[in-house]
């Protein structure tokens, strides 16, 4: 616990040392993979909002700008090294030449709530890049609904810090049950996105 307290008093000095540079770099960090939590980045941002030390709608678009950023360099990396990886070598790793093909037609009808859902959820926010760029999926298509599921998160971490400070323990019991909340919030969506689309299959039959 001391830890994290050390962590979160570190990353409340670098953002107001580096500003809004700061948090767009430790975005990038967070939704490329690396072992970064946003938890740690935006709260303390929205903290020093509350302080009047920053603009809150200026910490929000870095948050989504470094969220986006990081996006795109997943779905980059995996269209550049993850697809002709898996076509070269993908039968040795079971991945087949027929699964990319299902990979692509998936993200090509399902991508933009896969994408957007994906950025709502930890520990696949960071990820869900990765399978859209070896699919190829849309490009604007992608980088919206990426913006739109990555704005959301930040937003809730950016005003959790604004209201309820630097206190970190009570910032985790609230971003424990805002995570819940979204998880049934996606659970809702994804069950009402497959009824959609089977009525709109069967009437297109």
């Amino acid at each position: 616990m001391e830890l994290l307290h050390t962590l979160v008093d570190w990353i409340v000095q670098t953002v107001g040392h580096w500003g809004y540079s700061g948090i767009i770099l430790m975005m990038f960090l967070e939704s490329s993979c690396f072992p970064f939590p946003s938890e740690v980045v935006l709260p303390p941002a929205g903290y020093l909002a509350a302080r009047g030390e920053m603009s809150l709608t200026m910490v929000v678009l870095a948050g989504i700008a470094g969220s986006l950023f990081g996006a795109l360099f997943n779905y980059w990396l995996a269209v550049f090294w993850g697809r002709p990886f898996f076509e070269k070598y993908g039968r040795y790793v079971l991945v087949s030449e027929k699964s990319l093909e299902k990979a692509d037609h998936f993200f090509a009808r399902h991508g933009h709530i896969s994408t957007f859902i994906g950025r709502l959820l930890p520990g696949i926010r960071q990820y869900i890049s990765l399978p859209a760029g070896i699919a190829r999926m849309n490009l604007p298509l992608f980088t919206a609904f990426t913006g739109l599921g990555a704005g959301i998160w930040v937003i809730v971490l950016a005003l959790v810090g604004y209201y309820i400070g630097n206190n970190q323990e009570l910032v985790n019991q609230y971003l424990h049950q805002i995570a819940l909340g979204i998880g049934a919030f996606c659970v809702f969506l994804i069950i009402g996105y497959v009824l959609v689309s089977k009525r709109q299959a069967a009437r297109d039959d």
